[in-house]
């Protein structure tokens, strides 16, 4: 089951760019679909031509799409999905929690992203983006994914006992935003 939606950046220039991204609800993996400053329908459908192209060659196929009911979601949109034979379901009207996992992700990029850097514009917006999409699919613990990143779900963890701190390295993210901690061998 995928859900989509979009949340907005307002750059350093007061500039409102608009970013749609799709998440997988069984795994959180997230796929950072584009940003734009005019979110018109023909962009979208373009987006999600390109998502199902992607989404094409997996063994597991999504069945369900939840949006909500922005007019940017036009019925060409809707068909690209149906072409995938995947349904799509419209939200309630003025039901955020219908789409929940999306919305937190909504909140979970702006708590740790978005609002503790100054975005100058298009492309600045997307290359950081692409940096916290990394962290967020490959490193970031999920608590429902038993701590484990959306990419990591099919390799089992390594035991940690009792690592000494030398063997701790720390890699700062997004100019040292975020850090990752790996053990050394």
């Amino acid at each position: 089951m995928l859900a989509c939606d979009f949340f907005t950046v307002d750059t350093v220039l007061l500039r409102r760019l608009y970013v749609l991204f799709f998440i997988e609800i069984d795994t959180r993996r997230i796929y950072l679909c584009g940003v734009t400053s005019n979110p018109v329908g023909e962009w979208v459908v373009q987006q999600a031509r390109n998502l199902s192209f992607d989404l094409a060659g997996r063994s597991r196929a999504a069945k369900f799409l939840i949006r909500d009911r922005d007019t940017k979601f036009t019925s060409r949109f809707d068909e690209v999905f149906r072409s995938e034979r995947i349904r799509t379901i419209k939200t309630p009207i003025r039901a955020p929690r219908a789409n929940a996992f999306a919305e937190r992700f909504v909140g979970t990029v702006r708590r740790e992203c978005t609002d503790r850097l100054l975005v100058f514009g298009r492309t600045h917006l997307e290359r950081v983006l692409a940096e916290y999409v990394t962290h967020y699919n490959d490193h970031r613990p999920h608590r429902s994914l038993e701590q484990r990143a959306p990419r990591t779900l099919r390799v089992a963890p390594a035991p940690i006992d009792n690592p000494h701190p030398t063997q701790v390295r720390r890699t700062a993210v997004l100019g040292g935003t975020i850090h990752e901690y790996r053990l050394v061998a």
